[in-house]
């Protein structure tokens, strides 16, 4: 991996997500939900929610990375599991930070599919080699992207827990 990296400050989250919103809109998708993929997703969807004027936000925790370009060999749901018994007709955008190698959206699409009405994907970051490539993107690298909520060590050490990159 090259020492190289994406640099995101929080200024340029917020017009990077502002602008990722208007894309949003200008396509005319009016989505119904926005489906959080935590931890990463949290303030990308919170902020799409906002611009969006969207209040229904469901989140769903997928554990995949576990350092720097590290990873488990498949992505884990893990819970409490989203239940969409009452937004079966529902559209739904599922954003995240970055889409990398793509599994954890592949694995988030799959489970949504058949449960709501209509799936689209949205993220800051996607990388050209994604297996999923999302409908709405804000910028496409290669690089390691430096997150300002991700960038520095934890306040707090955890036993059996890795440190996020």
């Amino acid at each position: 991996m090259s020492e190289e990296r994406e640099i995101m400050t929080w200024d340029l989250f917020g017009r990077g997500s502002r602008e990722l919103a208007q894309a949003i809109a200008d396509s005319g998708y009016e989505p119904d939900m926005i489906l959080a993929i935590a931890r990463g997703g949290l303030l990308p969807a919170g902020a799409l929610g906002y611009a969006l004027a969207v209040k229904n936000i469901y989140t769903m925790n997928v554990e995949f990375y576990t350092g720097v370009d590290e990873r488990r060999e498949v992505p884990l749901i893990l819970p409490p599991v989203p239940d969409f018994q009452l937004v079966k007709q529902a559209k739904v955008l599922i954003v995240d930070d970055v889409a990398d190698t793509g599994g954890t959206l592949k694995v988030v699409q799959e489970f949504c599919a058949g449960k709501v009405a209509e799936v689209r994907a949205a993220c800051l970051y996607e990388k050209s080699h994604s297996v999923v490539k999302c409908e709405y993107v804000w910028k496409h690298t290669d690089q390691w992207i430096n997150f300002p909520w991700s960038d520095k060590d934890p306040i707090v050490k955890r036993v059996g827990i890795v440190k996020d990159a």
